[in-house]
């Protein structure tokens, strides 16, 4: 592939680390249909090799990262810094090439690009971008988290054990779920109080270890039974976040809406998380409460990537989140 070019109102990056994710592997199945010739990746750190002329806060040379979602920097959503929900949104890897690769364009800089600490390194940065911020936004502000509130994490993939340690820090008290021992057991070196084997009967063990049903309930995976599983885990007033990408087959799951109704639950739907918000949690970061480090269970080449990309449609064998680290330039 080419090199990209820089957009007159952003910059290029030069990649040093990016994950590999779920998301990509949906892109790639063609769930979530993207324009090809593409490249993946979404979620990357490293540091700006060119500047556009329109660049007004930017320089070379600065370490960064930028969410998965870029917006315009011109629409009314942009404007209330709500870039997330952008209608002109672009992604890298979905709308555009991707950070699977030596350089990335990033546009709009000025509204999309997060500086970065100097102590935080471009794997555990990478590790932010799409799951560790999007469960951060999801916990923060749609489920409004409250010490000693029970949450229960419905996955525990990568944005999953984000938001048992995050959900942790927070003080809340955390049932995990997932059909993996291994992650299963990452889940409750992060903070969970609970775990919960997958299966039939997940609804009846979490309103047993709540006693009636937690304050706010995550889909992490995506899928008609962990969503509609995520709601009747509620306790009434409970509040629902849709994090898992519904797609296919699961566009449109049968949510038990008697019960939204009945008990006065709150849906939300968790897009990612814009730029102007990544300060507060770097600061959470920065304080050690949380270590998004621990979250990596695995470092590759980039030559590696298609392989770990396709291995994710087998059933995990390892439990954590995958980075490329990519080699400095010589």
């Amino acid at each position: 592939m080419p090199a990209p070019q820089c957009p007159d109102d952003g910059v290029l990056v030069e990649v040093r680390a990016t994950g590999v994710c779920r998301s990509d592997w949906h892109a790639w199945q063609g769930h979530d249909p993207v324009p090809l010739p593409n490249v993946p990746g979404h979620e990357f750190a490293g540091v700006i090799a060119a500047v556009g002329p329109r660049v007004l806060t930017r320089r070379v040379g600065e370490r960064v990262t930028a969410p998965f979602v870029c917006g315009c920097g011109r629409c009314e959503w942009c404007a209330a810094g709500e870039a997330q929900v952008c209608p002109n949104q672009s992604q890298p890897g979905f709308t555009m090439p991707g950070s699977f690769a030596e350089l990335v364009a990033v546009p709009a800089a000025d509204l999309n690009i997060v500086p970065l600490p100097e102590d935080l390194d471009f794997v555990t940065a990478a590790s932010l971008g799409c799951r560790f911020a999007t469960a951060y936004r999801a916990l923060t502000v749609h489920g409004r988290v409250s010490a000693g509130e029970w949450v229960v994490v419905h996955g525990c993939g990568g944005v999953g054990l984000s938001a048992v340690m995050i959900a942790s820090a927070l003080g809340a008290r955390v049932v995990a779920v997932d059909v993996s021992a291994p992650a299963l057991e990452l889940a409750r070196t992060f903070g969970a109080e609970a775990t919960v084997e997958a299966g039939t009967d997940v609804v009846d063990r979490i309103l047993d270890i709540t006693g009636g049903g937690a304050s706010v309930s995550l889909d992490a995976v995506g899928s008609t039974a962990t969503a509609v599983a995520s709601v009747s885990s509620l306790r009434r007033r409970g509040r629902h976040v849709q994090i898992g990408l519904l797609l296919g087959d699961h566009a449109a799951p049968p949510l038990p809406m008697g019960q939204v109704v009945a008990n006065e639950l709150e849906i939300y739907g968790s897009h990612g998380m814009a730029a102007r918000d990544y300060p507060a949690m770097l600061d959470l970061v920065a304080s050690g409460r949380v270590r998004p480090d621990l979250l990596v269970g695995a470092v590759i080449e980039l030559e590696d990537a298609g392989a770990a990309l396709a291995a994710m449609s087998r059933p995990p064998t390892t439990a954590g989140v995958t980075v490329i680290r990519m080699p400095p330039p010589a």
